[in-house]
């Protein structure tokens, strides 16, 4: 029997994302922005050739943003299947071109897979992006934020 309550972490630069469930996978990525990556290098051995193609055709100033949407939400998937990198990334397509909602779009090779989850992009601070990945649909999302200035104070500061 799974255990009924369910997390995940993940940190990056000054930030740590942790996503609570009650009986549902889920998985969560936040990563900082870095503008010193050639990101369509990246993607051309990572994402997969829907991907590599939606990234490149986009304008140069807006590829690094939409790079970090695609990595959060691939990596929040993976983290949430379980699976760690033995599932490559280049197996499945996420939604992430500017405006485009956060959503699993195809799963290789059980198509119907990407109909059991649902992605989210989760806003959480300027020069970082965030995602989280959840079994199923009928779920709502709450979100906390503790700000460092307030960590020794009791009590969570919603937003």
């Amino acid at each position: 029997m799974k255990a009924p309550l369910r997390f995940n972490v993940s940190h990056s630069g000054e930030l740590l994302l942790v996503a609570v469930t009650l009986h549902r996978a889920i998985g969560v990525d936040i990563e900082q922005i870095r503008r010193d990556m050639c990101v369509t290098e990246i993607a051309g051995r990572f994402f997969s050739a829907t991907e590599r193609n939606a990234l490149t055709a986009l304008a140069r100033d807006l590829q690094h943003d939409a790079f970090f949407d695609c990595w959060t939400r691939k990596e929040a998937y993976i983290k949430a299947m379980g699976d760690g990198l033995s599932l490559p990334l280049h197996q499945f397509d996420v939604a992430f071109r500017p405006g485009e909602p956060a959503q699993l779009l195809a799963t290789r090779p059980d198509g119907a897979e990407a109909c059991r989850w649902r992605l989210s992009q989760l806003d959480v601070a300027d020069g970082y992006k965030a995602a989280l990945a959840v079994e199923g649909s009928q779920w709502t999302l709450n979100c906390w934020d503790w700000p460092i200035e307030h960590a020794t104070k009791p009590g969570p500061h919603r937003h």
